[in-house]
Order: structure tokens, then C-alpha cells, then sequence
């Protein structure tokens, strides 16, 4: 049987983003793994969604446009006690985007943060054979900042393994998440910083920008961070619009991004990253040679800069077609 399916388990929140005036903000549906799962529908794979939900207002907009894009939802959980989370997104003047905390106006708890693993013990053959069909599942770190979703996402990542999945980690360090959660909010730093390296022992690819590689491995050589992890992954580091480096497929090397001045909002750019390159991975096969491995990663490149057009991530991602129209217009 060819795995042809990827499963994104983690955070789907609200990304509460402030408009260019400064006057008020503006809600999207946003979170890395289900930015990813949307974006990789978009460009014709085949995705799920793994995660938990507030079973309010937020969670149902979700339901509705994971359901539009045809994203199985069959393991995705609805809390009744605990909300939807809710980002408040500043941005600079470039268009870059920070985190300055959550709407907890209600709640001090939500509900990504129990993502509950009896759940998936419940219906175990369903997770099975989702599995057998699965060729890569996609995380993050977010998901450790809470005990429960801990345990959940461990159970998921050792049963995948059983069923030779793929792990890819985008490492995607928001420490304002830790230091809100009541799970983690009394650690510190080095032992946040000890328990995501340990983590990212599953990786089979890990994806980090590079104040990541920094801040987690003293360096940005993808093979030296490779190095450093039990699988010997491979590792793309991602640097805003300048060169990304890599090493995939024991070849390393950068490869230059194209700049444009249209530049929005760059909320959700390195998830449509992510989502084009396991596309192409899908479509075409693992890259065996230089110039495959920069094909990847320059469609994976302008999937991410596409999503920059506008406001929000997953409405902007572009589809199959719009990512290579626009490949075909460059001189590269």
C-alpha cells in the first residue's frame, strides 16, 4: 500500500491579529499543526487533524472550514468544559509577527492544553489503520507545555513508529505558551529547553528558523544539529527572507528565497513552508540529488511567501496551481 496521507496533531487557536492602523484586532483561525493540515489540502494532499477544541463559537468556524477543505476530523476532540484558545498577535512594521499573550478573560486553561490520550486508546483500530495509510504525521513543541497533551502526543508518536511513520517536528519555540501554562509556567528555561530536545529525538525532519537552532543547539549547521538528535534527521532552518540552509538526505546546502515588497503578515508562513515542501515530498518522492532537494525547497519557499499577501494564515495559503503560476513568473 503507498502512505500517501499526513496527520498535523497540535494547537488550532484563534490568532487575534491587531490591523495596520493600530485600532483594533482582527480574529483568524490560526495554530501551526492546523495552519499545516489546511495548507497541504490546498495543494492536493491528502490531510487530518488532530487536536482538541472548545466546543463554542471558535471551535465550530473551525469544524466548518476543516469540513470545506475535506480535512479528516475523525480524531479531533471537542472540550464542553474548556475554550477554544485565543492569541493576541502584534505585529511590527515589516509585517512581522510576536505574541503578546491570550484572551483569558474567562478562562485560564483551554482546551489544546487537554488533549485527552483515553480517547485514542478508545478507539485504537480506527487510529491503526489511519496510520497504515499515513506517510508522515507533522508536530510541534507547543504541545509539551502541557502535561496532558503530553502524555497524548507521546502515545500518538510511539504508535506511529510501530507503523513506519514519518515524524516531522517544526520546532517553533513560543515561550510566551510556557510561561502562561499551569503545567509549565513554574520550569525553567533549561528544563523547557531539555525537555524539547529530548523531544525532538523522534524527528525524522525537524524545520526550525535559525534563532531557534541558536537559542537550542548553540549553531545553525543543519548537519551538526543533526548530529546532535538520535535519528539523525534531516534539518531545514529557515532565517525570514534570507538563505535557508539544509541538510537532507545526508547533502547540505543553502538555497536563496525570493524577496518581495508585498509583504502583509507573516502569520502562517513558515507553516504554508512546511505544508509545500511535505507536498512535494508526497507528490514526487524523497529528493536524492541537489538540485531535487532546491526544487523542494524553492516551492516550499513561495508557498510560505504567498501566505505573506495578506491578513491571517489559513485563508491566504495559496493553492497547487497559484504557487506554481507564481514559480513560473521568476527568473531563478
Amino acid at each position: 500500500m503507498k502512505k500517501t496521507k499526513v496527520v498535523c496533531i497540535g494547537e488550532a487557536l484563534i490568532d487575534r491579529i491587531r490591523n495596520k492602523s493600530n485600532q483594533r484586532f482582527t480574529d483568524f483561525l490560526g495554530g501551526a499543526p492546523a495552519n499545516v493540515a489546511c495548507s497541504l489540502k490546498k495543494l492536493k494532499i491528502d490531510s487530518s487533524f488532530i487536536g482538541r477544541l472548545g466546543n463554542d463559537e471558535f471551535g465550530k468556524r473551525f469544524i466548518k472550514k476543516f469540513n470545506e477543505l475535506d480535512i479528516n476530523i475523525d480524531f479531533m476532540q471537542l472540550d464542553n468544559n474548556l475554550p477554544t484558545r485565543i492569541v493576541i498577535v502584534d505585529r511590527d512594521n515589516s509585517g512581522d509577527r510576536y505574541f503578546s499573550g491570550f484572551d483569558s478573560s474567562s478562562q485560564t486553561v483551554f482546551a489544546d492544553e487537554a488533549l485527552n490520550s483515553k480517547l485514542f486508546e478508545n478507539d485504537l483500530q480506527g487510529l491503526k489503520k489511519l496510520f497504515l495509510e499515513t506517510k508522515y504525521f507533522v508536530t510541534g513543541t507547543i504541545i509539551l507545555s502541557s502535561s496532558i497533551s503530553f502524555k497524548s502526543i507521546n502515545f500518538l508518536l510511539r504508535l506511529a513508529n510501530k507503523f513506519d511513520v514519518k515524524i516531522i517536528i517544526d520546532l517553533n519555540w513560543r515561550q510566551v505558551f510556557w510561561d502562561y501554562s499551569t503545567f509549565s509556567c513554574q520550569t525553567i528555561q533549561k528544563e523547557r529547553i531539555n525537555l524539547i530536545k529530548n523531544f525532538l529525538n523522534f524527528a525524522h525532519i525537524l524545520k526550525l528558523a535559525k534563532e531557534e537552532a541558536i537559542l537550542f543547539f548553540g549553531n545553525e549547521n543543519p548537519f551538526q544539529i543533526s548530529e546532535k538528535l538520535l535519528n539523525k534527521p534531516d534539518v531545514i532552518i529557515t532565517d525570514g527572507g534570507n538563505p535557508i540552509s539544509w541538510y537532507i538526505n545526508s547533502i547540505q546546502g543553502t538555497t536563496e528565497v525570493i524577496n518581495k515588497s508585498k509583504i502583509v503578515d507573516t502569520t502562517g508562513a513558515g507553516d504554508a513552508f512546511l505544508a509545500g515542501f511535505i507536498s512535494k515530498l508526497i507528490t514526487f518522492g524523497y529528493p536524492s540529488t541537489k538540485a531535487e532537494i532546491i526544487n523542494c525547497i524553492k516551492f516550499a519557499s513561495v508557498s510560505g511567501l504567498l501566505t505573506c499577501f495578506g491578513e491571517g494564515a489559513i485563508d491566504q495559503q495559496p493553492d497547487y496551481e497559484k504557487v506554481n503560476q507564481f514559480l513560473g513568473s521568476q527568473i531563478l
